[in-house]
Parts: C-alpha cells; structure tokens; sequence
C-alpha cells in the first residue's frame, strides 16, 4: 500500500500544473454540488417546519351554502354541521382515522378585567390540542372538564397578556363572562390562533342546545398514506352529503380543508426539489470527473513504455488497473475535499448572515454529516470511474509493442 501511495504521489509531482487544472475542475464541481445542497436543505427544513406538525393530520370541515339543486331542494341552502355527525363519520373510517375533535363559538361572550378585555368564548374537544398548540403554563381542556361540564377557561398567551399584563399570574385566577365565573386552569401558545377555549360540553348547555358546531376536525391514524388520506376525505363527503341531503359534487355545501393531503403533496414537492439540486449539482461535477478520464487518457498514453517495462517484470494486469484508477480517485478526492470544505465554509457564513437576519424561507442553510458522507462516496466512485477506461486500456498494452515506443 505504501509504495502505491508513494508511486501516486510520484506521477502527480511530475505533472502539478496539468493536475491542479484538472482537479479545480473537480473542486468547482463539489463546490457548486455543496451550495446547491445546502441551499435545498435550508429550504427544504424551512419547508419541513412549517408542514409536518400535528396540524398537518388532519382534515377540517366547516358548514357552506349549497351551489347545485338536489332532489327537490333550490341551490342556496344553508348546511350545517353537528355532533351526531360525528359517529357515523369515525364509525366509517375505522381503519384511518384516529379521532376527531370539535369546536362551537360563544361569539357574544366577553371576557373584562381591569386591564383589558377580549370576546369569544370556544367550546372544544381535548384533541383540538392537537392542532399545533403549546401549553406555557396550566393544562388544556379535558375529559374531565367535558363530563362535568366545568367552567374552566384556557387562555391564548396574548389574551392573558391583555387582561393581566402578566399571563403567568392569570393561572388559577376568575373572570367573569355570560354572567357566570371562569377558572383560568392554562396559558397557550400558538402561531396565530387566539382563542379563548372552554369545553365543548359547557359551549354547548350555554349556546342553547342544538347539536350545532363551528367545525369538526379528523384526525388521522398514523402511516396513513396519500390514497387513505383521499379515500377518508372522499368518504366525509360521502356521508356528510347522505345525512344533510345535497349533491355530492358540489364543494360549497360543506367546506372541507385537508391538511393531511396539503402536507403530502408538498413533501413529495420537496423531495423532489432535493433530486433536483442533485442532478444539477452531479451534471457540474461531470464536467470535472470527464477532465480527470482525459488526463488519466494521457496519462496512460505518456508511460506506456513504463507500463510495457512492468508487464515484461511481471506485473500482471490488475496491479496496472489498481494503479491508475487509485491514481484517479486520488486526484479526485484530494481535489472534491477542497471544494467540500470550501463549500462548508461559505454556506456557514450565509447561514450565519441568514440566521442574523431571520429569514423565513430558509433554515439551517448548511450540510450535514449524511450529505457530507453521501458526498465522500460519490467522489469515490466518480474517481473509480473517470480511471477504469484509461486504466482497462493500460491492461491492454502488450509488452513488446511498449517498449518499442519512444
């Protein structure tokens, strides 16, 4: 191996101009292929972020107006929603869905302290908690809470904020609204979302019992691939138009927003963003690997007469294939690391500058060690392969033929 190493280090020497041409091909090539990666990830993880949650497993359905004539009845025609939909929607959907959860707005209620005030009160179910929100401090709605049909009341952290100034003391505190008294039992975060939740149970006894609701989230079991989630979404409409009477087809009577669906589409989207970048960056490095094949071509043709002098001592045809294709993977690697590490630096500087200045559309800008190794592999087998071709033409060199070359 040593004197493999020390013949390598030899031909390179002899030819320093003419490799490091060739091998800043190679560098550029790994370079590019580098930024264009990072550039994919932070995209992509930016992407990722604001996708795949848990408010992305779902599919929503809010009452609509009814756009087509059915079975009698005139288009125009208010659909609403209630909880006796419920049963025979999970009941038909055993296999994908997991729960599903429910909302009814108290939309003349409000809440006044001495600080400030703020309206609308939101019956939920506890798997609305699955839609994205961060319990700060307290606990959020629960069964307990449904059964007993407590007046407990879980404040977004901007309300409390508002009606105490300091939200981690509205935890445990009364405040008063529809004339009766609410205990304060959490404070959540949430992205954009500012509701004032009670639960569902409550909503429903105070709102004058009708069975109607706001929306009816489906949550869906996990694994559930694209066709499960369309089949579920499909068979909402199904059902929901059997029960309150209109067309199928027509969209407008329920709204139905699924974001299961949304969030599939989008990775396949992104994944297929990342090939993109690789192509790209694997057709730039092309252009190096093919001027490394020619130099390994030259190469070949210069020492023939070296090559005909070790086949005449006994080198057999495999030692001579090994020799130009280390020699290959050689200029390639040493070459592909530079541009690598170069790469690496200057996406640590744009994510810095990125990080400084929070960008929404990009995160995490950079590479990281399963890109570095799928590199490292791709350097090593476009080496191998830029020097197999000069280094089978090598093996076919007869002897007596080279040493008759000058």
């Amino acid at each position: 191996m040593f004197d493999l190493l020390h013949e390598i280090a030899q031909t390179l020497a002899r030819n320093k101009l003419r490799t490091a041409l060739t091998g800043f091909a190679v560098a550029w090539g790994i370079f590019m292929l580098i930024i264009l990666l990072a550039i994919a990830n932070g995209v992509i993880t930016s992407a990722r972020e604001n996708v795949n949650t848990g408010t992305n497993n779902n599919l929503s359905i809010w009452p609509g107006i009814t756009g087509m004539p059915f079975m009698g009845y005139k288009e125009g025609r208010s659909i609403s929603i209630d909880e006796k939909d419920m049963e025979p929607l999970m009941k038909q959907n055993k296999e994908h869905v997991s729960s599903m959860a429910a909302m009814k707005d108290l939309s003349s209620a409000t809440i006044v302290t001495e600080k400030g005030s703020t309206s609308v009160l939101s019956g939920a179910s506890p798997d609305i908690y699955n839609l994205g929100y961060k319990m700060v401090w307290g606990r959020f709605i629960n069964q307990t809470d449904i059964d007993e049909r407590r007046r407990v009341l879980v404040l977004p952290k901007s309300n409390a904020i508002r009606l105490f100034e300091d939200p981690e003391k509205a935890l445990g505190q009364y405040v008063s609204s529809m004339g009766l008294s609410w205990q304060i039992v959490g404070i959540y975060d949430h992205e954009y979302e500012e509701y004032n939740f009670i639960p569902l149970s409550t909503a429903m006894n105070i709102g004058g019992y009708d069975g109607k609701l706001d929306n009816i989230n489906v949550y869906f079991a996990p694994g559930t691939d694209l066709e499960g989630i369309e089949a579920v979404e499909e068979d909402v409409r199904q059902t929901m138009a059997h029960r309150h009477e209109f067309n199928p087809e027509d969209r407008s009577a329920i709204w139905i927003w699924n974001r299961a669906k949304g969030a599939q589409e989008i990775n396949t989207v992104l994944a297929l963003l990342n090939a993109t970048f690789w192509i790209i960056g694997l057709f730039t490095l092309i252009s190096g690997i093919v001027g490394v094949s020619n130099i390994m071509f030259v190469s070949v043709r210069e020492r023939t007469h070296e090559i005909g002098i070790r086949r005449a001592l006994g080198a057999k045809p495999r030692h001579i294939l090994r020799q130009v294709v280390a020699e290959s993977v050689a200029i390639t690697t040493s070459f592909g690391y530079v541009g690598l590490v170069l790469g690496m630096i200057l996406m640590g500087v744009i994510n810095y500058v990125v990080h400084k200045q929070e960008l929404p559309f990009i995160q995490n800008a950079q590479i990281d060690i399963a890109i570095a190794i799928e590199v490292t592999i791709v350097l090593i087998v476009c080496g191998a392969l830029a020097g197999l071709f000069p280094a089978i033409k090598a093996t076919k060199v007869k002897p007596i033929e080279a040493l008759r070359e000058e």
